[in-house]
């Protein structure tokens, strides 16, 4: 159920430029979470290939000679919001709970930071298939829990993992359907408890 970050393949990037005097004051951890910030928003509204330094620099309120300086380039900046998210993975995804309630823990994640899934879905729409697929080792994960019994051998592990992607990413990928079909705001309270109770019900099914 992970939502990968992945870098693209670049062209190298230039060394690190030394900032500016006034830049070198700030707090250099603060610099680097305020443009990993940035990075997510512009990335996640404009894709890898669509974001520019520049509106990331702008978004974060520095110059942007600092993403060179802090990252090496914008593609250094990507992957560093790539380890960022495992670690923030890692701290609710506890691989030994149920199924059920790991899949919701990702809902959880995904209405309460919609930038996660708007980024991987830039992802699945512009990279190459080779880049995507050797990250799915969770796919091996989901057959280890059908030999444990978490998952009904009925189902199918890659089929299950292709539904559990769409489900936890449909109340920001699919608003408007969303609004039209239950006359809710997907970003509202009421719909969150609504599909969260419901796909709790559904996901119950899978362990029988």
């Amino acid at each position: 159920m992970t939502i990968r970050y992945a870098a693209p393949v670049t062209p190298p990037t230039a060394p690190r430029r030394t900032p500016a005097p006034e830049d070198r004051r700030q707090d250099p951890e603060r610099t680097r979470r305020a443009l990993l910030d940035a990075a997510h928003d512009v990335f996640s509204e404009k894709g890898y290939a669509g974001a520019r330094v520049q509106d990331i620099a702008d978004r974060a309120g520095v110059n942007k000679q600092l993403i060179s300086y802090h990252f090496g380039g914008k593609e250094g900046l990507y992957r560093a919001l790539r380890e960022r998210w495992l670690i923030r993975e890692a701290e609710f995804a506890d691989p030994s709970l149920p199924l059920d309630e790991l899949i919701l823990r990702y809902l959880d994640n995904a209405m309460d930071d919609p930038r996660g899934v708007r980024l991987s879905l830039w992802r699945a729409l512009t990279e190459r298939l080779e880049e995507i697929a050797p990250e799915y080792d969770d796919l091996a994960a989901l057959r280890r829990r059908q030999d444990e019994g978490d998952l009904a051998p009925e189902f199918d592990p890659a089929y299950v993992m292709v539904m559990m992607h769409a489900l936890v990413s449909a109340p920001v990928a699919v608003g408007p359907t969303i609004r039209a079909v239950t006359g809710l705001d997907p970003a509202s309270p009421e719909f969150r408890a609504r599909y969260t109770a419901q796909l709790r019900a559904l996901l119950r099914r899978l362990g029988r």
